[in-house]
């Protein structure tokens, strides 16, 4: 096969005509900074599709050619989630992946951190899961990586857009398929269960959203010795009841209506490809997953001494601030939002773990294995509790200091222009700092700009604007230490400024 064997990949196909079905269809914003997201369609959708069959055998032809540009042996995991044309795009990339001249390993149906884990198991170099995480029905994806346990970045991801969109693949001869029996049984159910069980008697709430986890969670927390109460874990890629997204408000209360009706001890909420864990604890509270982050931190604090943790810039300010941390001599380092980028600074620095708000959690050793994976976050929290024989989940979250947050809200901004925004409300906020201007009647005491802008003030009340890299939508967290009423105002005043651009929509939710 030469390097025009295979023809550039096209943004402006229509379904149901010759040229779609003879061409790949790639939109270029469905690269983002650290995976790939594209609006695939499913029976019955109006929207146009971003990418058809052929751009996903374009896809894996990019990630075969980058493999060999930067020289990494060309051994690929593959995996997917039960979406129900995921199977279908699986193949497809694998066509690609073989067409570069790499070795394929299929592990079938699986959560995205079995992927990454096959790495380790199998001893594979990089991997290339199709997941679309907790995104509605209709839309894929794939995460990506060469450097286990860390995933692609813009860096990586931007070349292999390169690649595809303009045709630089590069065919070798020498690709291979291998399916993997029984992977969940015979490698991941084993690394996780392979230890003591609890020795609390817990009865825990598994909420899966009847997405992918709903397969694999519930055994393995069975096995650790819970009473499971099963809640949603039917797969259903239509997502009947609710987003399998443990940031989600609708998930959240589901978890806490189920809990208190069966008088358990935790609620556990996996994301669609297993990588999250949402936490609701025995009193019904709905903890957001940077609250649950300082709950980890101070229990790994406590068995690993003067402990480096980081956080992304959404998260609590708690991470800094909290007393018993500061005890411990823990120290946090906030870090651009993103699970590639928090899990490349997370090995970088060596930190026992990192925390992002949206519940994605990285362990090093000895907890985990330096890679996002809920099940993971969901035992380190089992753990912490049998740590604490005489103390419930409520009673730990009670110990920390009160804040008062808002969910992440995301208001909708179309990709093409999304950065764009966020470039102008940075620059906006940095020039009311220099000018000694004031929000909400309080002078501004700090701007961090790693990701976004993250505006604080004199009372320590913050808040946090940001692009969103895999939806058409900027990201809004704010925080108070004071009360509740300083988060609404502050929450008045960034939208304030965020409504001075009108390319910005409706928000996904709001306080």
């Amino acid at each position: 096969m030469s390097k025009a064997s295979f023809p550039k990949a096209r943004a402006d196909l229509k379904p149901n005509t010759a040229a779609f079905e003879l061409n790949p269809l790639v939109k270029p914003t469905g690269f983002r900074e650290y995976d790939a997201r594209w609006w695939f369609g499913h029976p019955g959708s109006e929207k146009p599709p971003e990418l058809n069959l052929q751009g996903v055998q374009a896809l894996g032809m990019g990630i075969g050619t980058y493999l060999g540009e930067t020289g990494v042996k060309k051994r690929v995991v593959v995996g997917h989630d039960f979406r129900s044309y995921s199977a279908s795009i699986k193949l497809a990339l694998v066509a690609g992946l073989l067409a570069s001249g790499c070795e394929v390993f299929d592990i079938g149906l699986a959560m995205s951190p079995m992927a990454y884990f096959a790495q380790f198991a199998l001893d594979v170099e990089a991997v290339a899961m199709v997941t679309a995480s907790h995104n509605d029905n209709g839309w894929t994806g794939v995460k990506m990586g060469a450097a286990r346990p860390v995933t692609f970045g813009p860096t990586e991801i931007n070349r292999i857009k390169e690649i595809v969109l303009n045709a630089e693949y590069a065919p070798a001869s020498g690709g291979a398929y291998h399916f993997v029996e029984n992977f969940f049984e015979n490698h991941y159910f084993k690394e996780l269960t392979s230890r003591p069980k609890l020795k609390r008697k817990l009865k825990v709430i598994c909420a899966c959203g009847n997405g992918t986890p709903a397969a694999f969670a519930p055994q393995v927390l069975e096995a650790l010795g819970c009473e499971v109460i099963r809640l949603d874990c039917d797969l259903d890629h239509t997502f009947p009841r609710y987003n399998p997204n443990p940031e989600d408000m609708e998930m959240l209360h589901a978890m806490a209506h189920a809990l208190k009706e069966h008088g358990a001890d935790v609620a556990l909420g996996f994301d669609g490809d297993g990588d999250r864990c949402g936490v609701v604890d025995n009193e019904g509270n709905e903890i957001f997953a940077d609250k649950i982050g300082v709950m980890l931190a101070r229990d790994l604090a406590a068995l690993n001494q003067n402990a480096l943790f980081v956080a992304d810039v959404k998260s609590t300010g708690l991470f800094a601030t909290d007393p018993e941390l500061i005890r411990l001599g823990a120290r946090t380092d906030y870090w651009k939002t993103g699970h590639s980028y928090i899990k490349k600074r997370v090995a970088e620095l060596g930190a026992v773990a990192g925390f992002e708000k949206s519940g994605h959690f990285f362990f090093n050793p000895p907890v985990g294995r330096g890679y996002d994976d809920g099940l993971v976050t969901a035992i380190a929290v089992l753990d912490m509790l049998d740590r604490n024989p005489g103390k419930s989940m409520a009673d730990l979250y009670r110990a920390l200091p009160k804040t008062w947050a808002t969910p992440t809200m995301a208001p909708h901004c179309a990709d093409e222009i999304k950065y764009d925004v966020v470039e102008r409300v940075v620059k906006r906020i940095q020039a009311m700092q220099a000018a000694g201007a004031s929000i909400t009647g309080q002078a501004i005491r700090d701007v961090v700009t790693v990701n976004g802008v993250r505006v604080t003030v004199a009372d320590g009340t913050w808040g946090l604007i940001r692009a969103s890299s895999n939806k058409p939508e900027l990201v809004v967290v704010i925080e108070s230490p004071v009360s509740e009423a300083r988060m609404r105002e502050m929450f008045k005043a960034m939208d304030a400024i965020l409504r001075e651009h009108p390319e910005v929509g409706a928000y996904n939710q709001t306080i």
